[in-house]
């Protein structure tokens, strides 16, 4: 299936896909949108034939909704599907058009830059490269990747790893085994893990709150902020790069208020 639209400005992208591939790229050109699904299956295609596509009006701005049925007698969260199988959703649209996918096991691919995005998925990975917005993704076990999100993160998931180069906005993570890496935050950190190692490189102002059983928390301050340090561990090692002293922080810098716990994990602290 092969459909095109015509629009003026982003659009909202609604796509409703149980397994397979959401590919989405974003472009220069503001008055059309193109969709392709291809089935990699005969019963998906048979769900191709069978989808509900949609260009509507959402509180004044075009939506395009795709919703790809169900295989039969798989409900939610019922059924498992291996190797390239399911449909692959391809979209191309507007730079900043937000993309909201709930799906069971589809991998979500960005490139581009998206107005937002959210995902409600079992265990396929999301991976994207700019969202001009804010990110919220729920899952069991989804890896989640992106290079720049400018609004606020917040991703909750079981077993999944967590990485991104750029936070703007605040932060609220949560994965029992899990890597988390956050190159750069410039507002407030929440992150909690199990197992999971933590790596925060560069965190500007705000409050970090990082709590961990067994992983390793590092944590990068970068020069000229102000710290304030709250860190305990049960029965692991404790070690940092900063200037400590009882006082409290003076100077024209901004704070970064730093409270990190662990069970039997490490602690580092790091300036950068």
């Amino acid at each position: 299936m092969h459909r095109t639209f015509e629009i003026t400005g982003p659009v909202e992208l609604d796509v409703r896909l149980t397994s397979g591939l959401v590919d989405v790229e974003t472009t220069d050109e503001p008055g059309r949108v193109e969709l392709e699904l291809i089935a990699h299956d005969e019963e998906s295609q048979a769900l191709v034939d069978s989808t509900r596509v949609e260009l509507q009006d959402h509180h004044g701005r075009p939506q395009l909704l795709v919703d790809v049925p169900q295989r039969r007698g798989s409900g939610f969260n019922l059924g498992f599907f291996f190797g390239r199988q399911g449909v692959t959703c391809r979209i191309r649209t507007p730079h900043g058009s937000p993309l909201s996918v709930r799906t069971k096991s589809a991998d979500v691919e960005a490139r581009g830059t998206l107005g937002g995005l959210s995902v409600a998925t079992a265990s396929g990975d999301v991976m994207v490269q700019r969202v001009d917005g804010n990110v919220s993704v729920k899952s069991a076990s989804a890896d989640v990747e992106a290079r720049e999100v400018t609004g606020n993160l917040s991703v909750q998931t079981a077993s999944g790893a967590i990485s991104v180069d750029v936070v703007r906005g605040t932060v609220r993570l949560a994965t029992a085994s899990g890597d988390v890496r956050i190159d750069e935050a410039y507002e407030n950190v929440s992150t909690n893990t199990v197992s999971g190692d933590q790596l925060l490189g560069a965190v500007l102002r705000g409050k970090v709150a990082a709590h961990s059983v067994s992983g390793d928390v590092q944590i990068g301050v970068r020069r000229g902020s102000k710290v304030y340090l709250d860190c305990n561990t049960v029965s692991g090692d404790t070690s940092s790069e900063l200037e400590l002293t009882p006082e409290a922080p003076t100077g024209d810098g901004p704070l970064v208020e730093v409270r990190a716990k662990t069970v039997s994990g490490d602690i580092l602290l790091e300036q950068l």
